[in-house]
C-alpha cells in the first residue's frame, strides 16, 4: 500500500471530495489515479466509525485517501491526527498547529501533511493562527518563509493556502508559490477553485517552480442533487493538468 500520492508527471495531483466508496473509485479512475480522495473526519461520530469506513476508501483506491478536517474546522485537528495514525493514508489535512502531532503519530515521513495558512491582505505574509485556540485569537501574521520553515520543523510537507477565493488573492498567492519553490516545499491551493480558474492557479505555481502541487477542487464539481463529485469533471481537471504541464 503506497504512502505517496500518484502525481501526474511527478508534479501535480488532484484533491477532490468523495461522498461514497463508489464515488471515490469513479473519481480515481477518471483521474487515471492522479488524485487523492478527501474524506472528512467531521462526518463521523467517533474515531472508530471513521477508521472503519475510511479503510474501505483505501481499499478501493490504492490508499489514495486524504483525511480531511471538514471545511478547515480546527476542532477536528486532534481527531485527524488520531485516525491518520491508524490508517496511514497518503495525505493528511491539518491546521498549522496540528502538523507536529500528526507527523509524530504517523511515525513515518512519507505521508504528506499540509499545514493550513490563510491570506492576510499583505503580500509575502500569511496567517498561521489556524488552530483550535489560535483561530479565536488575533491573527498570527508571519513572513511566508517563516511559516514554511516552522512547518518543516514540525514535519509538514506543504502549505495549504486557504481560502484562495478563486482568483481573489492572486498577488499574495504568487508570493507564496515563489517562496514554496525557493524553500523546496509543496503547495496546496484551496477554496473557490473550479474548472474555469484552475488553469491560471496551476500555471502560477508551475511557472514559479513549485516542485509538487495539490489543488483542492471541491464544491464546484459536486452535484448538488446527489452530493457526489462528478467523475466527468475530474476527467476535465486532469486534461487541464496535462495542458498546463505541456
Amino acid at each position: 500500500m503506497s504512502l505517496t500520492p500518484n502525481f501526474f508527471a511527478d508534479r501535480i495531483c488532484l484533491n477532490v471530495l468523495a461522498n461514497s466508496v463508489d464515488n471515490a473509485k469513479a473519481c480515481y479512475e477518471a483521474a487515471e489515479g492522479h488524485v487523492i480522495l478527501g474524506v472528512l473526519s467531521k462526518n463521523y461520530a467517533n474515531d472508530q466509525e471513521a477508521i472503519e469506513d475510511m479503510k474501505k476508501y483505501q481499499a478501493a483506491t490504492n490508499n489514495a485517501l486524504s483525511v480531511g478536517l471538514g471545511a478547515g474546522d480546527p476542532n477536528q485537528s486532534a481527531m485527524v491526527s488520531r485516525i491518520s495514525a491508524v490508517l496511514q493514508p497518503q495525505h493528511v489535512n491539518q491546521v498549522f498547529t496540528g502538523v507536529g502531532t500528526s507527523r509524530a503519530l504517523l511515525g513515518q515521513n512519507e505521508t504528506l501533511i499540509n499545514g493550513l495558512v490563510s491570506p492576510t491582505g499583505k503580500v509575502g505574509f500569511v496567517n498561521i493562527a489556524t488552530g483550535p485556540l489560535s483561530a479565536q485569537a488575533p491573527e498570527g501574521i508571519v513572513p511566508i518563509e517563516t511559516a514554511i520553515n516552522l512547518l518543516k520543523d514540525m514535519g509538514g510537507s506543504s502549505i495549504k493556502y486557504f481560502p484562495m477565493k478563486g482568483l481573489a488573492h492572486l498577488e499574495e498567492y504568487q508570493a507564496v508559490a515563489e517562496a514554496c519553490a525557493a524553500q523546496d516545499f509543496y503547495l496546496e491551493p484551496t477554496g473557490g477553485i473550479d474548472l474555469e480558474n484552475i488553469e491560471a492557479i496551476l500555471q502560477i505555481a508551475v511557472t514559479a517552480g513549485v516542485k509538487k502541487i495539490i489543488p483542492h477542487v471541491y464544491s464546484s464539481i459536486i452535484d448538488s442533487t446527489t452530493g457526489e463529485t462528478r467523475p466527468e469533471d475530474v476527467e476535465e481537471l486532469l486534461e487541464l493538468v496535462k495542458k498546463v504541464l505541456g
